[in-house]
């Protein structure tokens, strides 16, 4: 009994193994030792490079030397490439190329199938693939699993048809995709463009004109904040680390808006002798080294906690200016805030340079009204990220779900004046055995002339 045999195929589809349908191989690696292997003409597809429709280019070459003393082969264009370590990533070469040994490669038997439903056929396949796959954390399916893999065969009118409509409604999905990756930077610049009308006065300027405001001041961090750092304790003493006492933060907790817990703490002994400070919640960390995006990041600390020295903890004079203004102060400036690091290979910035960072201050009333307005904006922006990612989620399994419904055969009609599946092999299996016969014939034939 075959796996297909339990599912009920659609009129005129047979239950066949893959090795019916295509002519299977696997390439090889030429030894990496021998220099005369490598740097030729022919194409050398490794499973890194698999992953588009249709494969353009080899990210290395080989010589004829190299093929011939391997286990390389060449390949016809038009040949499916398929991934071995991670089951069932697929490509189709498009140009003739060997492949390394990790990639099984089928060749569209013709009258029976052709490259791209081949293609398709093999995507539908690929969950069936892994579960299949045997190995530890890289599992294999070798090529003969492959070729004993049974699939749902359509007759070959009905394969077009069904690739046209793929091929139409993909093109579809892979268009909204584009969109929906495109919206993330979109809603990026819209938050830097809130960020930059509030600190320059633009967004409030029709409530300053109904409430008489005073002009704005500039003034700086140092202005308004006490700007201090922390340090790492000594890690070859255990008594600074064998303790929960206190949370001791790192730059890379900057990424986020709030920082609310802690990975690694530091014992009160340690905090003593090593002369740390202890900051309040509330207290604004700015990331002060790291190249990346680290540096220039800010975030506010939800708890009592003390830092290492890449971090300028920022504790604002709330009687001078609004907390959550100088943060969005910060987070409005960090382009600037970056370009402002001195250094060689690995630029940093310093308390005196965090204390010079300049804010254009309006009252404490203004303040106010730009951060109710910024927060209401960022919630759009929230809200607008958690549709995209919602809407990202259903797109990326409608191509799995578009291929499975083409696969059950309920994405195209049947037409029952199509040449069933079944007769089609058993016709090209007497046609091939004939072919046989008749070589076989011709060869005696030659010898009994000679």
């Amino acid at each position: 009994m075959t796996q297909q045999s339990i599912i009920k195929l659609p009129q005129g589809w047979a239950s066949v193994p893959l090795g019916e349908i295509a002519v299977w191989g696997a390439g090889g690696t030429p030894k990496r030792s021998e220099p005369s292997y490598y740097d030729g003409d022919i194409p050398w597809v490794k499973t890194g490079d698999l992953g588009p429709r249709r494969l353009k280019h080899a990210s290395e070459y080989i010589t004829e030397l190299g093929v011939k003393n391997s286990s390389a082969k060449l390949f016809n264009r038009g040949a499916i490439a398929m991934y071995g370590a991670t089951i069932g990533k697929t490509s189709i070469l498009d140009f003739d190329a060997t492949t390394n040994q990790a990639c099984a490669v089928g060749q569209p038997i013709k009258e029976v199938t052709e490259t791209d439903f081949l293609y398709y056929l093999l995507k539908n396949e690929k969950q069936n693939f892994i579960d299949k796959g045997k190995g530890g954390a890289q599992p294999n399916i070798s090529q003969q699993t492959i070729k004993e893999h049974y699939i749902g065969l359509p007759p070959p009118t009905e394969q077009k048809r069904i690739v046209e409509k793929l091929d139409s409604l993909l093109a579809q999905v892979e268009t909204i995709q584009q969109r929906l990756n495109n919206l993330p930077e979109i809603i990026k610049r819209f938050r830097q463009s809130v960020l930059a009308a509030a600190v320059s006065g633009k967004l409030t300027a029709q409530w300053r004109s109904q409430n008489q405001q005073e002009k704005w001041q500039w003034l700086t961090i140092g202005d308004v904040s006490t700007v201090s750092t922390g340090s790492t304790p000594k890690r070859t003493e255990p008594t600074f680390w064998d303790s929960n006492d206190v949370p001791w933060l790192t730059s890379s907790v900057t990424g986020k808006e709030f920082c609310n817990s802690a990975t690694q703490f530091v014992s009160n002994k340690a905090v003593k002798e090593s002369r740390l400070k202890v900051f309040p919640p509330g207290t604004l960390l700015l990331a002060m080294y790291g190249e990346g995006k680290t540096r220039g990041q800010v975030t506010e600390i939800s708890f009592e906690a003390t830092c290492n020295q890449a971090c300028a903890a920022i504790l604002v004079n709330e009687n001078k200016i609004s907390k959550s203004f100088v943060k969005l102060r910060l987070l409005e400036n960090y382009e600037a805030t970056r370009m402002a690091a001195e250094g060689g290979n690995q630029p940093n910035l310093n308390l005196s340079k965090v204390r010079k960072i300049t804010i254009p201050v309006p009252s404490i009333e203004e303040q106010t009204e730009i951060v109710r307005l910024v927060e209401q904006y960022f919630a759009l922006a929230d809200t607008l990220e958690k549709h995209m990612a919602n809407a990202k989620a259903r797109v990326d399994n409608l191509t799995q779900s578009i291929l499975a419904k083409a696969f059950r055969g309920e994405l195209v009609p049947q037409d029952p004046n199509d040449e069933p599946a079944d007769k089609l092999l058993e016709r090209i299996k007497a046609a091939r055995l004939e072919a046989e016969k008749l070589e076989k014939a011709a060869k005696k034939a030659t010898k009994v002339k000679r």
